[in-house]
């Protein structure tokens, strides 16, 4: 899985890219309507989703392990129609949303984290899926007052789990690239 991550590490890069932007967004626009939200976070996840996809079709090529990435990829993929398919729905609802997907992302994003080597970013990839798991517990502890801060914890934890990406991906990056393009996985 480490050769894996560090041959895409332009995955994540991306990935921690979009999240900054949809964080940004979200921040910049707090009078936007939760439906503009939720249209914002439908593409997200789909675009994310399809990232993670790749990753896992690359690693299934390669013989490697491929499962977290899938699920988290298919996961992703399913809330982002969801979300986009039913905008109007109850405002708790979508909450709810929210904070499984968080929640169940980030459990395997720190599975993932210990099958990662500890000079690959292994702690970078546990803090942004510990991340996503404290961003669930605050949305389900508070679902009426999240309501009214959903813009702001929404774009506060896009751009910190962005940060924690691009981090990784660059981390990842100087692994493959100071192999001359080929990963040992010892």
């Amino acid at each position: 899985m480490s050769a894996v991550l560090a041959r895409n590490w332009w995955l994540i890069a991306l990935r921690g890219a979009f999240a900054i932007l949809f964080g940004i967004v979200a921040l910049i626009a707090p009078g936007a309507t939760l439906l503009t939200l939720v249209i914002f976070f439908s593409a997200y996840m789909l675009v994310d989703g399809i990232a993670e996809i790749v990753a896992a079709v690359r690693a299934a090529e390669r013989h490697e392990r491929w499962g977290y990435l899938l699920a988290a990829g298919l996961l992703n993929i399913l809330v982002g129609v969801l979300a986009f398919l039913m905008p109007g729905s109850t405002l708790v609802a979508f909450i709810y949303l929210i904070a499984a997907w968080a929640l169940v992302t980030g459990g395997l994003m720190i599975a993932a984290a210990f099958r990662l080597h500890l000079d690959h970013g292994r702690w970078w990839l546990a803090i942004g899926g510990a991340l996503s798991v404290l961003f669930a517990i605050a949305l389900i502890a508070s679902p009426v007052l999240s309501l009214l801060v959903l813009t702001t914890w929404m774009g506060g934890y896009a751009i910190a789990f962005g940060v924690f990406m691009l981090i990784l991906a660059f981390r990842l990056r100087s692994r493959f690239v100071g192999t001359g393009g080929t990963m040992r996985t010892v």
